[in-house]
């Protein structure tokens, strides 16, 4: 049985952007909607059904961030990924602090964009996971009951600390985590800043789990704001790759 059509939508004050985004998700059989200010994208959610919302972070009026804030008061589920410019690292990490599912820096390809939404889209349709349930992406498998990692069936011997680290990234695959949220979870609230002794953990755990670590498959970065862990669906789509920057024509990174 057919999944029905994802409902998007396209919150930003950018006619161009809008415009641009329309006939691709169109033609990938997403139903789209369209919203140039935070106040508007708010009264369309109240008067329709949406499955995921793209939300720009600088508009004129409340602006991305508070209409985040707002949505999440009425509808913790629903997914958001916000567009940011490439310079925005503070307003990523407060976005996803509040709640944001992801972001996808301007310019961007229309794959990556799309790979994004089915992912979170994908993350609340599917059932609920148990918290103990082991999880298996690509050539890892981590069972957090046994505390145990294997690669190619092979053990990978993880400090505990490391295990911590991989299993919650893992547990929230294509997802970026925040630097402060991992240290938080792994060591606590008072490990919030402790950020060069996090990437010294990942660097050790990527050399166990990476074939190549200074070019990662599985352990990424998002620079400045935080890593996460791939989703393997997220590199299946088969889109064709276009780049939405109206007046530019820069390869998103």
């Amino acid at each position: 049985m057919n999944q029905p059509a994802i409902r998007i939508l396209v919150v930003d004050d950018e006619s161009a952007i809008r415009r641009a985004l329309r006939p691709p998700l169109l033609e990938l059989g997403f139903q789209v909607t369209e919203a140039s200010r935070g106040e508007e994208a708010l009264q369309m959610l109240r008067a329709a059904a949406i499955d995921v919302v793209l939300l720009d972070i600088n508009m004129p009026g409340i602006g991305g961030i508070e209409t985040l804030r707002r949505i999440r008061a009425v509808t913790p589920r629903l997914p958001v990924l916000m567009l940011t410019v490439r310079d925005g690292e503070e307003e990523k990490v407060e976005a996803l602090e509040l709640g944001a599912d992801d972001y996808v820096t301007k310019p961007f390809s229309t794959r990556e964009l799309i790979a994004r939404i089915r992912t979170a889209v994908r993350r609340v349709r599917a059932p609920a996971r148990a918290e103990d349930a082991t999880i298996e992406i690509g050539e890892i498998r981590l069972e957090p009951i046994k505390r145990v990692v294997s690669r190619r069936g092979e053990a990978v011997h993880l400090t505990r600390k490391e295990f911590d680290i991989l299993h919650c990234l893992m547990s929230r695959a294509g997802r970026v985590v925040t630097y402060a949220k991992l240290l938080t979870a792994v060591w606590g609230p008072d490990c919030r800043e402790e950020v060069e002794y996090l990437r010294t953990f990942v660097r050790q755990l990527r050399k166990k789990i990476e074939d190549d670590p200074s070019n990662p498959l599985y352990l990424l970065t998002d620079v400045y704001v935080g890593y996460r862990f791939a989703d393997a669906q997220m590199f299946q789509e088969e889109t064709a790759v276009e780049v939405i920057d109206p007046g530019s024509p820069e390869e998103a990174s």
